[in-house]
């Protein structure tokens, strides 16, 4: 079994080495992650057409091989699938992110882009996250929070899951969001299977133009954030937020029947008559 593990924070993150080492009784682990942040990245790649990536061997206590990447943890999996870093992976698993991925986050996070670009290329994908002190913005944590990880909590989770995993590999390419409360696991409900909810713990609320002194027609974008508040416990996030973990299989995307009051099937009737 290889199992790369990746990241979007960066090949310096401490949740990305304790997530590798607990990976190592499970499997032949390879650390490929970016050289930078990249959070919020989602699944993107880049400009390929105009960016000249490069790699670097790099160094993580207790792991043989681990490479960082000038580019997003989506360009780090597509690399490695292509055989850029030996024989092809036969999992992912992406993390350990510092603040939970829930909610709206989902459509933005590099830590699921990274599963969700595993699975476009044929191979489960495991993104495991991890709530931070106050909730964060839009769920993540800053420079800050990283102090209060409770990061082998996270990382004791994750290897029971990604073990299962392992041991009875789901009959098709399939990406499992995985979230932890930060606590240690004693203090912790349980778990639940949950749905995407609608909203992070924390969201942006309102953002303005503040004009930039001495560059005339620029502006630097002011943005404030409101306060946590309380999300349905049915929910991916909510669940976090009442102390559970939070385990969500991620569909694909598909098309849905037209809305009734939409008429851009009629519209595109009258250019091809």
């Amino acid at each position: 079994m290889r199992i790369l593990v990746t990241n979007d924070d960066g090949i310096d993150s401490v949740g990305l080495h304790v997530l590798a080492r607990a990976m190592r009784p499970l499997g032949d682990v390879t650390v490929v992650a970016p050289d930078q942040e990249y959070s919020g990245a989602g699944a993107s790649l880049g400009a390929l057409h105009l960016i000249r990536p490069e790699v670097h061997e790099a160094r993580i206590d207790g792991i043989d091989r681990a490479w960082s990447v000038s580019g997003p943890p989506g360009l780090c999996v597509i690399y490695s699938r292509i055989g850029l870093f030996g024989d092809p992976f036969d999992l992912v698993v992406a993390g350990i992110n510092p603040g939970s991925n829930v909610g709206r986050s989902v459509y933005h996070s590099g830590t699921v882009g990274a599963a969700l670009t595993a699975r476009n290329g044929g191979i489960t994908g495991v993104a495991v996250s991890q709530a931070v002190t106050g909730w964060g913005i839009e769920g993540q944590g800053g420079e800050e929070t990283l102090a209060d990880q409770r990061w082998d909590s996270a990382a004791e989770i994750a290897a029971v899951a990604v073990g299962a995993i392992v041991t009875d590999p789901p009959a098709q390419p399939s990406v499992l969001n995985l979230n932890v409360p930060n606590l240690p696991i004693d203090q912790m409900r349980g778990w639940k299977e949950t749905p995407v909810g609608a909203h992070p713990p924390r969201s942006l609320s309102t953002a303005g133009l503040e004009p930039k002194q001495g560059h005339e027609g620029s502006y630097r974008v002011r943005m404030d954030w409101g306060e946590a508040l309380p999300l349905d416990p049915d929910t991916d996030g909510g669940a976090v937020m009442d102390g559970w973990v939070s385990l969500t299989w991620l569909g694909h995307l598909s098309g849905s029947d037209a809305p009734a009051d939409v008429s851009v099937a009629s519209a595109l009737d009258g250019l091809f008559p």
